[in-house]
This record gives structure tokens, sequence and C-alpha cells, in this order.
């Protein structure tokens, strides 16, 4: 279900890019072709994090129970009905999220952490966030 998320954030990068900001993934593991195979759905630079620092102190997993949710279910269908299918390959209970991180003192601009798989952020949240990158930046300069 991250290569729906994946793409649909990619889907933002010529707008990211016109505001100077970087589209980056990082993710915990590469088994066999498994960051290839994810490199035609994310369109901007992938960063390895073998030591999961990225993740924190605690990462948030989801067990085998999480196969009971109906919201897993159905954002699986939903991933499903779009054309994208996954691997089973890995550890895979590790949830994941999206952040959008300002310049210097700006901060976290957008946290999303997943509450279940295929919990995907609101791409019109990121843009929005992006966004205020490129404003306080411009107020700052005025200064």
């Amino acid at each position: 279900m991250c290569r729906e998320e994946a793409a649909e954030l990619s889907s933002l990068k010529p707008q990211l890019d016109e505001l100077g900001v970087p589209l980056y993934a990082v993710v915990k593991e590469d088994v066999g072709t498994e960051v290839q195979n994810f490199r035609p759905y994310f369109k901007g630079e992938i960063f390895l994090d073998e030591k999961r620092r990225f993740y924190g102190p605690r990462e948030r997993k989801m067990g085998l129970l999480s196969f009971l949710r109906v919201g897993v279910w159905m954002n699986g269908l939903r991933a499903f009905k779009n054309g994208f299918v996954g691997n089973v390959l890995g550890e895979g209970f590790v949830l994941g999220g999206v952040f959008v991180i300002g310049r210097g003192e700006q901060g976290i601009l957008l946290e999303h952490r997943e509450i279940e798989f295929g919990d995907k952020v609101n791409i019109l949240d990121v843009i929005r966030a992006a966004r205020r990158i490129s404003q306080e930046l411009l107020s700052l300069e005025k200064k």
C-alpha cells in the first residue's frame, strides 16, 4: 500500500520542485529488489535506514491481528483496485508516515503517522505545508 501513497506524493513533484522543496523517502530495508521495484512509484530520492534511526526509539508496529481490522482490508482493496500490488517480502509490520520538514527553525510543518496499514496522508495537506516553507522564507527575507 506504500506504493499507492508514493505515487500520489510523486504526483506533487512538479509543484514541490517549483517551490524548491525536495521529495525524499526513507525505507527500513531492501530485501531482494524491493527498493528497485519501488522506484517507479516514487520520483524522489530514496534513503535506506538499515539501523532504523529515522523510525525513532520506539517503532510503531501492527501485529498479525491488524489483518482483522476492516480499515486495513478496505485500504488494501482500494490500493488493489487502483492497480497497486505490493510484495510480501521483508518484515512488513512497521507503520510508516509522511513528514514535511521546514528549513532552519521551521521544524515539522506536517506530521502524518499511519494508524493502520494503508492510512494515507492527504496530499492537499502536504502541498499546503510545502507552500508554508516558501512563504515563511519570503517573509523572513523581507525583514
